[in-house]
């Protein structure tokens, strides 16, 4: 199967290994539940 070049299943999250909402932003390559798990430990702080 060839690997793809664009869309969802492009990036992959180096924790857990999901496809799907990947933020890529600052060299993270998290997906966002484990960012949300990660982000206080990393500095992140949630406003609002």
């Amino acid at each position: 199967m060839a690997r793809r070049k664009f869309g969802r299943g492009t990036h992959k999250c180096i924790r857990c290994g999901r496809y799907g909402h990947v933020y890529q932003q600052y060299g993270l390559k998290l997906c966002r539940r484990c960012f949300r798990e990660l982000a206080p430990k990393m500095g992140f702080k949630k406003y609002g």
